[in-house]
């Protein structure tokens, strides 16, 4: 089973990774959701959130934003990141799923 997490306020993907209230998790098997739960945001500190995902047993977050490094942080947990994406977070994994995403640049620039 993966796990697919997204920043979110209320089911809005946010656009910046580590300052939303909350994440969207996605439980998926076969290509499909399985469950959907809600994981409280713990606090933006630099460096924390990939190891707080990672021990969830996150394996990718998408996002409307993030900076490389957090990126870079994310990727050396084991975590495939995307960027860009905007709107209903549950559309968001419905249309990744099935290899359509479109995202734009991503929101979060420093």
């Amino acid at each position: 089973m993966r796990k697919i997490a997204l920043p979110s306020s209320g089911e809005t993907v946010s656009q910046h990774f580590g300052h939303a209230p909350q994440f969207v998790v996605f439980s998926v098997e076969n290509n499909h959701i399985k469950d959907k739960n809600i994981l409280k945001n713990p606090g933006h500190r630099p460096g924390f959130l990939p190891k707080f995902l990672n021990e969830h047993g996150i394996d990718t977050v998408i996002s409307g934003g993030m900076g490389q490094k957090a990126v870079d942080i994310f990727e050396a947990n084991g975590i495939n990141v995307i960027c860009g994406a905007s709107g209903d977070v549950e559309k968001i994994v419905v249309d990744y799923l099935a290899d359509n995403l479109t995202t734009d640049q991503n929101a979060c620039d420093h």
